[in-house]
């Protein structure tokens, strides 16, 4: 079972929100949409679920093009950010809804319910109301309500974002566990890098309507094909700058410059983009190989075991994200240290030059 995407765009009033997209999801595998708001991430999701219609090319799924097929006719489910229930309903009618619109016998309805009621850790609160129930309950509700059916096509929308960061640590521990046994294409939108690794799977990294890179999860993180793909990828936001590479040296500046790594002597001198993530630039020097930034401190962020330091260098503003309390106060002048080895490097068209 899969869903494919062919050449699929979505315009509205000449706006383009979705541009040509090809995409082949498994089912059994966790599919995630990695971007940040407005990236075309619901809209991608509206359109797999059949809720609106592309302006142009064909979803295919398990083997029949589901164009122009109205979403009342797929068996699919979609779990939004806002949780959404049936307030004058329990918990146990919430999540039994779909199964009596589908006619199912009494008996298989309460197995049902009761089965994902226990994987969910709600089966306690069935006899309530959702607003006897915190946010993270009525979410668990509605997680609930979209799974009970069995759906071929199981889409979240970013359903953890608006949950405390205790809950959303829980549901981030139980959601690939809940998937492993069911046959089910899984989509799961997020604006978080961090999400995403957590889960692996593939990831599919959008930037403005279009996907960037898509593959299994640590190779979209570890191996950029272009900029977008790498800045999508990255929070703290990515560090960049121009870089000149002639002979066996790069330069930013004259008093920027390291010495070519032997697996990039191959390219050609001439300009390119230069990317580090941020937890490669430190306060400190680590070690002999890595080069000293002048920058201005703008904001230093403690969080106690990690530090944040928003500082503008080299006509940009950098990050740094290291571990432990490292204090420094605005406007203050500093020294940073970026470790090389771990850089990226893109060319004119912005695509990955690989070692």
């Amino acid at each position: 079972m899969s869903l494919e995407l062919k050449q699929v765009t979505k315009i509205v009033d000449g706006e383009t929100y979705i541009y040509p997209t090809n995409l082949h999801l498994e089912a059994g595998t966790f599919n995630i949409l990695l971007g940040t708001t407005l990236s075309g991430k619901t809209t991608l999701m509206q359109l797999m679920a059949g809720l609106d219609k592309p302006s142009s090319g064909e979803i295919w799924f398990d083997g029949a093009n589901v164009t122009n097929m109205a979403v009342q006719k797929r068996n699919v489910s979609m779990v939004y950010q806002q949780f959404i229930n049936y307030p004058n309903m329990s918990v146990f009618d919430n999540i039994a809804s779909p199964l009596r619109v589908a006619k199912m016998q009494h008996g298989e309805i309460e197995k049902r319910v009761g089965d994902i009621a226990e994987i969910l850790q709600i089966s306690q609160m069935l006899d309530r109301r959702p607003s006897e129930l915190s946010g993270g309950q009525q979410q668990r509700v509605a997680m609930a309500r979209a799974l009970v059916k069995d759906s071929q096509l199981i889409l979240f929308d970013e359903p953890l974002a608006n949950l405390d960061f205790k809950l959303r640590e829980e549901l981030r521990d139980e959601l690939p566990r809940i998937f492993s046994e069911r046959n089910s294409v899984v989509v799961y939108a997020t604006t978080e890098p961090s999400e995403a690794l957590l889960f692996g799977g593939k990831t599919a990294a959008m930037y403005e309507g279009t996907v960037a890179q898509f593959g299994d999860t640590g190779e979209v993180y570890r191996q950029p094909r272009n900029l977008k793909s790498a800045q999508v990828f990255s929070e703290p936001p990515l560090n960049t700058a121009v870089v000149h590479k002639s002979e066996n040296v790069f330069k930013i500046n004259d008093d920027v410059s390291w010495p070519v790594a032997k697996a990039y002597e191959h390219i050609s001198d001439g300009e390119y983009t230069v990317g580090i993530r941020p937890h490669h630039v430190y306060p400190h020097r680590m070690n002999d190989e890595h080069i000293a930034i002048e920058g201005v401190v703008q904001v230093a962020e403690l969080s106690g075991s990690e530090s944040m330091i928003h500082f503008t260098t080299l006509g940009n503003s950098w990050v740094s994200l290291s571990h432990g309390v490292h204090a420094f106060a605005a406007q203050e002048k500093t020294t940073l240290y970026a470790d090389v080895a771990n850089c990226f490097y893109f060319d004119t068209d912005n695509k990955l030059i690989t070692a």
